[in-house]
């Protein structure tokens, strides 16, 4: 019964500010990751829901309520002001509170994983997407400029506009790796889980090295764009190439990140040991 009071309570207060979400920001390219994150989330909490068990020894009711409480506050605000980072991040310690309260601190381990994968959901500043998108784009370009350049493509690059032949392409936010790269790192947070790894350190690498490899995907998804544009024309390039190029950039992310944790998997600190190996650490000499 305190589950679904749970999902109720989250449901009536939130649903009014997803749909206004999706009546706006999430509409847009750059921030079209967000329902997609959403659904894993409550996907991971609806799998993570069996097993759960209420035990008043571990209930931390005192701390939860105040959690719910600076959530009513940080919502109330947001929505009087328009803040959307106060009033989406609220939930954070809404649904922090809740578990808390119902299940206490095992609740709390039990959902980690939905609940960091509610923080890529809440838009960031504009200020702060503007700060970080400007250089992104900016090292996109650069890159994909001198790729196709030593490629003997005739391209130039003036800022974050690329000329090449008679075509001049303008590099979008979009394309810029910030929207990717919260999209791939939530990817990494899920892969992580159904993979199974169990080793701190591992996650936490592959977690930093997913920041690359987004860039380094967003980089191939320009050079397509620009390649299609100057052997095909631009409305080529502006049809249903251009998803297409956003479906490559998430197939070639999804490769990468694989072959990064295939790698860190061959390094001698997390390979697998084998039985023999296990036996000689756990034998001691008499």
């Amino acid at each position: 019964m305190s589950a679904w009071l749970v999902l109720v309570s989250w449901a009536v207060l939130y649903i009014p500010t997803f749909w206004g979400l999706a009546q706006g920001i999430w509409a847009q390219e750059e921030h079209s990751y967000g329902p997609v994150i959403l659904a894993a989330a409550l996907w991971l909490a609806w799998q993570d829901r069996s097993g759960l068990v209420s035990d008043p020894r571990t209930q931390r009711p005192v701390l939860g309520f105040s959690l719910v409480a600076l959530a009513w506050l940080l919502y109330a605000v947001g929505r009087a002001l328009d803040i959307m980072t106060l009033e989406l991040g609220s939930q954070l310690p809404f649904v922090a509170g809740l578990l808390l309260m119902f299940w206490g601190t095992a609740g709390l381990r039990r959902f980690w994983l939905p609940l960091v994968l509610l923080v890529f959901v809440v838009p960031l500043p504009a200020d702060i997407v503007a700060a970080v998108t400007a250089p992104l784009k900016s090292a996109v370009s650069t890159v994909a400029a001198e790729v196709l350049h030593r490629l003997g493509y005739p391209i130039a690059r003036s800022g974050v506009i690329l000329t090449i032949g008679p075509y001049q392409l303008f590099v979008a936010d979009a394309c810029a790796g910030l929207s990717s790269i919260f999209t791939l790192e939530a990817m990494g947070i899920i892969y992580m889980r159904l993979a199974g790894h169990l080793d701190g350190l591992r996650n936490t690498l592959l977690a930093l090295l997913l920041v690359p490899v987004a860039f380094s995907a967003n980089v191939i998804r320009v050079i397509v764009l620009v390649l299609v544009t100057y052997h095909f024309g631009d409305a080529v390039a502006q049809s249903s190439v251009h998803s297409f190029a956003g479906i490559l950039l998430f197939a070639v992310a999804t490769l990468l990140m694989l072959g990064v944790d295939s790698a860190l998997g061959m390094l001698p600190r997390f390979r697998p040991r084998t039985a023999t190996e296990s036996s000689r650490l756990t034998t001691r000499p008499a």
